[in-house]
């Protein structure tokens, strides 16, 4: 079948930074021009400062959201995953809103930024802008709004950095505010650099130099990650509300301990699997440790050594409780024994009309043996009370080890769809020439299409240290392409460069997301950026001779540091492993539906930009909305002030403010002066200082005439009075031990009648003052003395 397209002229590829250059949210919202509390927060200055402590700010375990049109399409894909990572690794969950009084609507403002905490507005607002599209970005602002500060605002920071405040920008300091524990609760977890909610070394900075310096130097490069939760980061939400366990995570081994996670011998095999820390044939290892630590490192063998042919060993899980009917098993697989021997998964599956179980098969695990831990996924769709089974059988062959299972997840998500693993990926990344892309294999979705991943691994010349990443469509089989839609539309692509942790809740793996926009079109040309690559791509030629063309690129220069690449488990091995999906997200073009109580759609902030019109009549449209009337308008700020709309849709002016002077006043008005505070702190304290100095000259005063009429009154009657003295002891350094005496005496007879009236004593290795008052009783009109003894 011949495919009839004019075949391209391009000779080298095509890309496009959808980020920019800029790594950071900061950065985006710099770039934009925006000045907002902390770099991100809605706050409104007129009331107090709030945040997690009181159960007023928290919202439901549920979140309602509604995602306004003018988001764009990749962002709307993304902010779906950012609440999938919710549900894997918490309990909170999301769902569109159907009427609540209190719900996040998610629109395209000129940033990213949130207010925190549950605002009880009704409509709260969450801005997620150009470039501010990626999972982790939408993670940190959607923490913002269940009412998370920034990490370095805790009220122990000073005890982990050090803020440079002579290298912050002009006007910038204010981000750098801490906060009592009146204000924010650090819910008794310790300061974490790793937090996605810390600012980089480098935020808000004036020069070259890093505002923020870690007491502990290897955490320099560490703070100011954006690619996940940490466990502090999930800890905190957890304890904030209340999580027993996450929404959509099952079950996680990695054969450790000695009750293998629960699992058992399945009843109906011949042989069985064991719990081992190495075969003889392979592996030598197990995969969650690679023999890092002695001691541990233990997986599930089922030996073909000595096995009859056809001998089955079945490894179940323990009983598994789905609520969605869709699941993901996830498992690191080692083959050493003979290719004929097989694994297959199988669930058993419960229910009254069969308690005891129903077996199902799922998949068998093809590929020859091979010297390496190999990862696999395998879609399981379950909606009852189930186990998932693991079966080996002994094939025909002769075999020198067995299979072998490693680092299990299951979890109710949907698998990846594809694999790329880059071996000894430390070195590629040390020896690739700068500026140069290696490329994934091509992968088939099933939509048809087929793409590939490029990958900058030693970065650019303009991004050095930073590994790029971009996705591409590529021709595949003439008559599949013949049959397609061009451009493709709305399909998102996901990059995901996974941290190999054995428990899948725990990981921090780094992603990025773009999608074919059928009506983008290629800088300085009028064909579609997504057309048939035959089209708009450049020929390759790959090493063992296959051609074919690859279309412009799409991604980013900023996917994530080298340094950062080379901590946590991105590399294990030696090699890294990538996971690309090819996704349909066309059904988000269109308005996300009202509930039917609503009959006005919620305004967005800004007006809703059009989308140029699709040249496929069949491809949806997003709709396009008119810019709502503003109730600015009939708001006049005076002295250069701006009026804004607060969380309630309420217009305020927001006054200018300069380094000694501010206007104040619900119109900016008045103007008040650093000068204007000296005179009036000045003109008090004096004024202060004289009314105290006529209170107490008035009650000295009072108090001599009082007593002096009362001795009048009492002439020599009164036998006794009351003397104190105060004594002010400094042990002697090299003492451990001291001790005071006081004693009284007789002003006749000084060796006469000593009466001690307090001993003081005390043990210290630290010199210390110690006080001690007494009161005598001494005769009236006589000269008495108090004596010290024994003291050092």
């Amino acid at each position: 079948v011949l495919l009839c397209v004019p075949y391209s002229t391009l000779t080298s590829d095509t890309q496009v930074d959808v980020d920019d250059g800029k790594a950071d949210l900061f950065d985006v919202n710099e770039g934009a021009g925006l000045d907002l509390f902390e770099g991100d927060i809605l706050y409104d200055e007129r009331e107090q400062k709030n945040s997690i402590i009181g159960d007023q700010y928290k919202w439901p375990k549920t979140v309602p959201y509604y995602l306004q049109d003018d988001l764009d399409v990749n962002a709307k894909g993304v902010i779906l995953k950012a609440f999938e990572q919710y549900r894997l690794k918490s309990c909170i969950d999301f769902k569109p809103w159907s009427g609540e009084e209190n719900y996040i609507s998610v629109f395209k403002g000129s940033g990213c930024f949130s207010s925190v905490g549950n605002r009880r507005v009704g409509k709260q607002r969450l801005s997620i802008g150009s470039g501010c599209d990626r999972i982790a970005t939408i993670e940190h602002e959607f923490l913002h709004a269940l009412g998370f500060w920034h990490e370095q605002s805790r009220s122990d920071r000073d005890d982990y950095v050090t803020i440079m405040w002579d290298r912050i920008s002009e006007g910038r300091e204010h981000n750098f505010n801490k906060y009592n524990d009146s204000t924010s609760s650090s819910l008794n977890v310790p300061y974490d650099y790793t937090s996605m909610m810390h600012y980089s070394k480098n935020a808000f900075r004036n020069g070259t130099e890093p505002t923020i310096v870690t007491k502990i130097p290897a955490f320099a490069d560490v703070i100011g990650q954006r690619m996940e939760f940490s466990d502090s980061d999930l800890l905190k939400l957890n304890r904030m509300y209340g999580c027993a366990r996450s929404s959509t995570f099952l079950d996680t081994c990695d054969f450790e301990r000695e009750n293998i996670c629960g699992m058992i011998q399945g009843p109906e095999d011949q042989a069985d699997w064991e719990r081992v820390s190495t075969v003889t044939g392979g592996p030598t290892t197990d995969y969650t440790n690679l023999g890092r630590c002695t001691g541990h490192g233990y997986f599930m063998h089922f030996s073909t050594v000595s096995a009859t042919s056809g001998n089955k060993a079945l490894l179940e899980s323990r009983l598994l409780y789905p609520k969605r009917g869709y699941q993901c098993l996830q498992f690191f697989y080692y083959n050493s024994g003979h290719t004929s021997d097989q694994l297959s998964i199988w669930v058993r599956e419960y229910d009254e009309a069969n308690p005891n179980g129903t077996l199902r098969f799922i998949q068998t695990i093809d590929g020859p043996p091979q010297n390496l831990w190999q990862l696999h996924h395998v879609s399981l769709a379950v909606s009852k009370k189930f186990r998932v089974i693991f079966e080996g059988t002994k094939g025909s062959g002769s075999s020198a080890g067995g299979l072998s299972l490693d680092d299990i997840n299951v979890s109710e998500t949907m698998c990846p769809e594809h694999i790329w693993r880059v071996n000894n990926f430390l070195s590629v990344m040390e020896t690739t020439p700068q500026g140069t892309a290696i490329y994934s294999p091509r992968f088939h979705s099933k939509y048809g299409y087929t793409f590939q991943m490029g990958l900058y691994p030693n970065g650019t010349i303009d991004y050095p240290g930073e590994l790029g990443a971009f996705a591409h469509l590529t021709s595949g089989d003439n008559a599949v392409d013949a049959s397609l839609e061009w451009p493709s539309a709305w399909k998102q692509i996901t990059m995901m460069l996974m941290d190999q942790n054995t428990d899948i809740r725990k990981r921090m793996s780094n992603q990025r997301s773009i999608t074919t926009d059928p009506t983008q079109v290629i800088a300085g040309s009028t064909n579609f950026y997504w057309d048939n690559p035959r089209k708009v791509g450049m020929e390759v030629t790959e090493a063992d001779g296959t051609k074919y063309f690859r279309g412009p690129g799409l991604g980013t220069y900023v996917y994530l540091t080298q340094a950062r690449a080379r901590s946590r488990d991105f590399i294990k091995g030696g090699d890294a492993i990538f996971l690309l999906t090819m996704e349909d997200i066309s059904h988000l073009v269109p308005s996300q539906p009202l509930p039917s109580t609503t009959t006005a759609k919620p305004n967005t902030s800004q007006p809703t930009t059009a989308k140029p019109e699709t040249p496929k009549p069949e491809t949806p449209k997003p709709t396009t909305t008119s810019k709502p009337s503003s109730p600015c308008d009939k708001v006049t700020c005076e002295n250069d002030g701006v009026c804004v709309l607060d969380n309630g849709g309420v217009a305020v002016c927001r006054c200018k403010v300069g380094d000694d002077w501010w206007y104040t006043g619900d119109r900016c008005q008045f103007k008040g002066s650093t000068q204007d505070w000296i005179v009036t702190a000045v003109v008090a304290s004096v004024c202060v200082l004289a009314v105290m100095l006529i209170v107490t000259i008035t009650s000295v005063v009072c108090l001599k005439k009082k007593y002096k009429k009362r001795m009048q009154a009492a002439g020599d009657d009164i036998p006794y009075q009351h003397a104190a003295v105060a004594l002010c002891l400094t042990r002697a350094p090299n003492r451990h031990w001291t001790r005071l005496k006081l004693m009284a005496a007789s002003p006749e007879d000084d060796a006469v009648d000593r009466r001690p009236i307090r001993r003081v004593r005390s043990k210290s290795d630290t010199p210390y003052l110690a006080e001690a008052r007494i009161s005598l009783n001494l005769e009236t009109g006589r000269e008495q003395t108090a004596h010290v003894s024994d003291a050092t």
